[in-house]
């Protein structure tokens, strides 16, 4: 069976400049993901995870390689993921479903019948709200909502077309604790209720290793996948797993191979390349 994600040997530079002095951002990226994989990238800053995700969409081309999405060559944006970031950067005018509704006016073929199904749209949007526990602010403008409501709100924009990849940068960076974990059950269910794919790009050890199958160590830049952990804990996860021994120990680690990376220790000495 294919890989729903499969980067092959996969270099970029940023430009021809860069390029011609061998200058990468990221340099010989393998990697195979499943299809409803949910995987976890982390690393240290400036490793190259935001550029990883910049390829893995189509916004950016490899100068080196090959990756294939869905069985199909990317060779520009993808219309079939979503994105979601730290800042959910919701439209302030447009009520808080109204910015959910916005990517089914944007991209075909929901374009195209926009007007004749806005109903059964906007029925499908606010479903989608209630099942992340935003039922009863639908209607509510973005500044009437709390940071991890707009978050919250923010997910269900890059789901409402229903695509088969979700693509996470840092989305819960800048929540308070509680709320950061009350959304990490959000997208658990969502995800299992759906199985799309999920990249997650992320700081925070714990959140990968509750949320992903397989995480992935990048080194520092030009970053490179140095590290691949699959979680062999059992689903459905709930949080009481975070205070167990074994969830523990892979964080503690993952924590080890980012801390050696930081201290400038070869990629061999801090695991095998994918």
């Amino acid at each position: 069976m294919s890989a729903f994600v499969d980067f092959k040997n996969v270099w970029l530079a940023y430009n021809d400049e860069l390029l011609a002095q061998g200058h990468f951002a990221v340099e010989d990226i393998s990697l195979q993901v499943g299809a409803g994989e949910f995987i976890a990238i982390v690393g240290p800053s400036g490793c190259g995870k935001s550029t990883f995700m910049k390829l893995t969409t189509g916004l950016k081309m490899p100068s080196k390689g090959s990756i294939h999405i869905d069985g199909q060559p990317v060779t520009g944006p993808l219309k079939i993921s979503g994105m979601s970031f730290q800042a959910p950067s919701l439209l302030p005018w447009r009520t808080t479903v109204d910015n959910v509704l916005l990517p089914l006016e944007i991209v075909e073929p929901y374009r195209s019948n926009f007007r004749s199904k806005r109903a059964e749209y906007e029925a499908k949007a606010r479903d989608l709200l209630k099942s992340v526990g935003l039922a009863g602010y639908e209607d509510k403008f973005p500044w009437q909502l709390s940071g991890g409501m707009q978050q919250r709100a923010s997910i269900c924009r890059a789901l409402v077309h229903e695509p088969k990849m979700l693509l996470l940068d840092e989305p819960f960076g800048a929540l308070d604790a509680f709320t950061r974990e009350e959304l990490w059950c959000a997208l658990r269910d969502l995800q299992a209720a759906q199985k799309f794919n999920v990249i997650l790009v992320t700081h925070d050890l714990r959140e990968s290793v509750f949320l992903a199958d397989t995480v992935y160590v990048m080194s520092k830049s030009p970053g490179r996948f140095v590290v691949k952990r699959e979680i062999d804990l059992p689903r459905p996860r709930d949080l009481e797993i975070t205070y167990t021994k074994e969830f523990i120990d892979i964080v503690h680690e993952l924590r080890g191979h980012i801390g050696a990376i930081r201290q400038n220790v070869g990629p061999a000495a801090v695991g095998v390349p994918q």
